[in-house]
């Protein structure tokens, strides 16, 4: 069978997106696996497909590059409202989609040839007191952020192991977050479940990592700037105490390229 797809980057966190709106692709977990390897397939950090809404503009669906469905995920969802954007799925630059987390609205901030600036309305946290320089958060997806320095050269994908595979998150796993603080930015490197290494980038985890920063900073001004090694990110909040809303993660959501596969 062949099927057409499209690839899309958000600060290098890279998807297949599957048009599902006339007829929603049936694929099997190892055909998801094959679609997303980087030596095989397409290549991706994971899948989507968009789907109708009764009440929305759209819905997707996703998947991590491990060929299961997965929890939300902040980047893929930017991209998925620019591809909606280019399918004109909702007039203007505003929209409302739903996901596995619940719905969501995303602004199109300014868009330039295949690549548009999203504005994604994250879901509200209620946040918990870390300890030790450590934090677990859900922000649409379970992120254990560490709070450390020199960021840039730890073995992430070593030392992630180690907790996403500890006894405390054995049978779900969590995604984990290296966050360094600097004076006008955070740079976030994540270990991601599902993919099984390093993304360049993961918007759940750095709105998680903003998160942390708050907790560690009450002065903050409800806004950050986030580097990761795929780009730059920001999300701002209003903070009440423990309590997050507005959450919104902001960044690049670019068209790749597209084509048809045949599918083994």
């Amino acid at each position: 069978m062949k099927i057409a797809f499209y690839k899309y980057q958000g600060t290098g966190n890279d998807f297949i997106i599957l048009d599902g709106l006339n007829v929603t692709p049936e694929l099997s977990r190892l055909q998801i696996r094959w679609l997303c390897d980087r030596h095989f397939g397409i290549g991706a950090d994971g899948l989507m497909i968009l789907q109708h809404d009764p009440e929305l503009d759209f819905s997707m669906k996703y998947f991590n590059s491990d060929g299961n469905e997965s929890t939300m995920c902040g980047n893929g969802g930017r991209c998925m409202v620019a591809f909606a954007h280019s399918l004109k799925l909702f007039n203007g630059k505003e929209t409302r989609f739903h996901a596995i987390d619940g719905n969501h609205f995303a602004q199109i901030i300014d868009k330039q040839d295949n690549k548009a600036n999203v504005r994604l309305k994250m879901k509200d946290v209620e946040a918990e007191p870390g300890e030790e320089g450590h934090f677990f958060l859900n922000t649409g997806s379970p992120h254990y952020i560490i709070i450390s320095t020199g960021v840039d050269k730890i073995d992430i994908v070593k030392e992630a192991r180690k907790i996403r595979y500890g006894t405390c998150f054995a049978e779900e796993g969590t995604n984990v977050d290296f966050m360094e603080i600097f004076s006008d930015h955070l740079f976030v490197r994540t270990y991601e479940r599902g993919v099984e290494d390093e993304t360049l980038s993961c918007g759940t985890g750095v709105t998680a990592s903003a998160i942390a920063a708050a907790l560690i900073n009450p002065d903050n001004k409800g806004f950050f700037r986030i580097r990761t090694r795929g780009g730059e990110l920001s999300v701002s909040f209003h903070q009440d105490s423990m309590k997050f809303t507005d959450v919104f993660l902001e960044g690049p959501a670019t068209f790749v390229f597209s084509g048809e596969i045949t599918l083994p």
